[in-house]
């Protein structure tokens, strides 16, 4: 069973950068699409960016811009660049498989709190 594992949390300023990193215990290039999500306080789980197996990415308007997915074949791992962050970008960081239903597995998730 593959798993994700996330990492590189933490509290950042407003304007400030962060790179979160999910290590994928099986191959990265066996899920078709891969993906960050996030979810708030009081807040349903949203989809924020995936990346096709092809080499697109795609991402959610409200962060469109300011953040950026890639993904490191050799290292089974993927990463989500946010620059320029927000009050509003605080949650609790995930990712996992995307492009369709949501996922029935979820891990621990890394935090991230953007506040002065």
């Amino acid at each position: 069973q593959v798993q994700f594992v996330e990492s590189g949390g933490g509290l950042v300023q407003p304007g400030g950068s962060l790179t979160l990193v999910c290590a994928v215990s099986g191959r990265i290039l066996s899920i078709g699409v891969i993906g960050w999500y996030r979810q708030a306080p009081g807040k349903q789980r949203e989809l924020v960016g995936s990346f096709i197996n092809g080499g697109s990415a795609s991402y959610t308007d409200s962060v469109k811009g300011r953040f950026t997915i890639s993904r490191d074949i050799a290292k089974n791992t993927l990463y989500l660049r946010m620059d320029s962050l927000k009050p509003e970008d605080t949650a609790v960081y995930y990712c996992n498989r995307a492009g369709g239903r949501l996922p029935d597995y979820w891990g621990q998730g890394t935090q991230v709190t953007v506040s002065s």
